[in-house]
């Protein structure tokens, strides 16, 4: 299993470019179920998660062509309406082809997904909308089974702000017959890049980017270009990095209007921020200052963000409080930090965390994809050596994250 080494006291300087966004390709891709033609896109990163889809993707009987960054991809030849289970277990995502499959040939055979170990993160709400929509589903050997020869639009309500429930609801109702309204929708920027993508396929969606949205029913979707949004959060994870190393790094390819909590949080923390169109300069000269914050939904604080803060709080002047409030699982890398020295104790979905004066390296594990993050800023920020088993997490959300650390100064290297 490969780890990686990080030798830490090294400042940043120089530029990142930003990749695309994980959670934005991951749904993306499942939308070329939905049409007979080409879906061509760009910016998709290589990540494993991405590795996993096309694969997943494929087993249907879509074709999918792959060059670097630009995936296009055709659904004519769709024969296959079963995914497999040892294909889901690893991967929550893989629950966004129950949407578009059943929603265009009448049936799916989805197992129940996998994924990280942050919580239970139920699909229940994606069932109780589709059944709305008219869909029989049974709950079989660890299957979700799903018929409906033609999905009817309904008026649906989430008991909860659901991510990939509003993207397999929205791509299900992109060809259902009448209207669907979708309300307690999930407002994320991926969210509404999906939006986007079904628009140009010729889905009607009104409501993009807010809480509602009413979908006209269409017969057929056709193909689309789309090229997928920056990652916001592999921008957030670098920030966090030069706020706790000290240094001047300049993100490239990026956005800068779907960050907003967390640049408003670094700069509490005494980051020095500069926006371009489409890049952030950051730069740091001193010791952070600790800041508290409350992981909500969209556009408050990210859950994705929580670790990655947490890791540059640990070394911060000061002492703070982080509440999560999405998942009730996602404190795990806080007895990772604690072994590097840091002084974090939890209470429930509280940390509270105490500032130290320094963090010293050690031998750490990841335990999820953000986990893993935050213990490479840590390590980034320790004296000595510190060495992290697991990346495998890392490299599901991450594309080359130790390549592009090294090229900005960091001593950061993967043993395999």
């Amino acid at each position: 299993m490969d780890k990686l080494q990080i030798v830490g006291g090294k400042r940043l300087q120089g530029e990142i470019a930003i990749s695309g966004a994980k959670n934005a390709a991951l749904p993306i891709l499942c939308a070329g179920l939905l049409t007979a033609q080409d879906v061509k896109l760009t910016n998709v990163p290589h990540l494993h998660d991405v590795k996993t889809m096309l694969k997943l993707l494929a087993q249907t009987g879509l074709s999918v062509e792959q060059d670097g960054e630009s995936v296009t991809l055709n659904g004519a030849n769709i024969n296959n309406l079963v995914a497999p289970y040892e294909m889901v277990k690893t991967m929550r995502a893989s629950i966004l082809v129950l949407g578009p499959l059943l929603a265009r040939f009448g049936e799916a055979k989805v197992s129940l997904p996998g994924g990280c170990a942050i919580g239970s993160r139920p699909v229940d709400q994606h069932i109780k909308g589709l059944r709305q929509m008219g869909a029989e589903i049974s709950i079989e050997g660890g299957y979700i089974h799903a018929k409906c020869a033609r999905l009817k639009g309904a008026r649906i309500h989430t008991d909860m702000i659901t991510v990939t429930g509003t993207e397999n609801l929205l791509m299900a109702a992109a060809l259902a017959e009448g209207e669907t309204v979708l309300e307690n929708a999930a407002r994320e920027p991926e969210v509404t890049d999906l939006a986007h993508l079904l628009v140009k396929m010729g889905a009607k969606i009104d409501g993009i980017g807010t809480d509602r949205l009413v979908i006209q029913g269409v017969n057929e979707l056709k193909g689309a270009s789309h090229g997928v949004i920056s990652d916001r959060i592999e921008a957030g994870t670098f920030l966090c990095a030069v706020a706790a190393t000290g240094g001047d790094i300049v993100l490239t390819r990026t956005r800068t209007d779907i960050l907003d909590v967390a640049l408003d949080k670094l700069r509490e923390m005494g980051v020095e921020l500069t926006l371009g169109e489409n890049t952030i300069r950051a730069r740091m000269d001193k010791r952070p200052r600790a800041v508290s914050f409350r992981t909500t939904e969209y556009p408050g604080f990210p859950t994705d963000m929580q670790a990655q803060f947490m890791a540059v709080d640990a070394i911060a002047e000061g002492a703070s409080r982080v509440t999560e409030t999405i998942f009730e699982n996602r404190f795990m890398h806080v007895q990772e930090l604690n072994r590097l020295g840091a002084a974090i104790e939890i209470d429930g979905n509280t940390a509270f965390i105490q500032g130290v004066d320094r963090l010293v390296g050690a031998p750490v594990m990841a335990t999820d994809l953000r986990a893993s993050a935050s213990l490479v800023i840590a390590g980034m920020a320790a004296q000595g050596t510190t060495l992290i088993d697991r990346i495998y997490h890392l490299d599901r959300g991450y594309d080359q994250m130790e390549v592009k650390l090294s090229a900005v100064g960091a001593d950061i290297v993967r043993i395999k």
